[in-house]
């Protein structure tokens, strides 16, 4: 099997595990401290969380056009298209959490019957200021897994702040080690 199919495989169970580990520390706070505007790029906690949510439901309905991809992405492709990189989908964090998961289900599914042939090609798309766009389908998906970490790193700090540990968020601690 490709290296490059199981370095998105691995980022595909990375990203569900970290995920699992945010919603479990946002859970210890309430609303209030959720929905407190802490100066991040998307206000508070909840609004980051949101914008994931909103990140990936964009580029997995894209994906679910493209020929290649759609058949694992059909419960993607029936989700209404977020409006707004900054929309709130889902105050009550369960709810949004909920929705958290069956995104991360949905992208491990697809990883897991990707085939090397499937990065070969092109995803085109127009952004959501109205930009065309046709990028590599290998590089647009380690977009998606860079984009979900470099969020949850501002998250893993808005909630240290809030007095909330993550705990452990590094990628190593899933890779194997390999016998000599």
């Amino acid at each position: 099997m490709s290296g490059r199919i199981n370095s998105l495989r691995l980022l595909a169970t990375y990203n569900k595990v970290m995920n699992v580990q945010i919603y479990e520390a946002a859970s210890r706070l309430n609303y209030k401290e959720l929905s407190l505007d802490r100066q991040a790029f998307f206000g508070s906690i909840l609004g980051t969380l949101n914008h994931l949510v909103v990140g990936d439901t964009i580029w997995l309905k894209r994906f679910a056009q493209y020929e290649p991809h759609h058949l694992y992405l059909q419960a993607i492709a029936q989700l209404e298209m977020p409006t707004a990189l900054n929309q709130i989908l889902f105050v009550d964090l369960s709810m949004l959490s909920e929705r958290r998961k069956m995104l991360d289900e949905t992208i491990l599914l697809w990883m897991g019957h990707l085939q090397g042939c499937d990065l070969d090609g092109s995803l085109s798309y127009t952004n959501t200021k109205g930009v065309h766009s046709t990028k590599p389908v290998s590089e647009v998906l380690l977009h998606i897994f860079n984009h979900q970490t470099h969020h949850r790193g501002q998250l893993s700090t808005l909630l240290f702040q809030a007095g909330v540990d993550v705990g452990t968020t590094d990628l190593i601690t899933l890779i194997p080690d390999q016998e000599i």
